[in-house]
């Protein structure tokens, strides 16, 4: 929407980047069963803007699962509204970890 954009018309990468935590967040707790924490995001680049009307698709992989924690990668490809083909606009490892009620880092079920 035009509020999440910069005088220029691009998409703050902040937004795309909650956009991304969000869907990393959904395949953690499907693999946790639960509530979990992001702890940590990695090596994200933006190679291109994402501009107002673009479509935005997000595809998360689970990586790598730990005893409380997980690594989740997100890839972000945009199209523009009428167009065929899209290109990535980044991606990044979302880390994060399993909590119990009160807080606390607990060990993840058996997948």
């Amino acid at each position: 929407m035009p509020a999440d954009t910069n005088p220029a018309g691009d998409i703050f990468g902040g937004w795309i980047m909650s956009q991304m935590d969000l869907a990393a967040g959904n395949m953690a707790g499907r693999v946790s069963q639960g509530r979990g924490a992001t702890v940590a995001v990695e090596a994200m680049q933006f190679l291109r803007p994402v501009k107002v009307g673009d479509e935005v698709t997000l595809y998360a992989t689970l990586v790598k699962v730990g005893r409380t924690s997980m690594r989740v990668h997100v890839d972000v490809w945009a199209r523009a509204r009428f167009a065929k083909d899209g290109a990535k606009v980044t991606s990044a490892d979302f880390v994060f970890v399993a909590l119990d009620d009160d807080g606390n880092p607990r060990q993840l079920p058996d997948t």
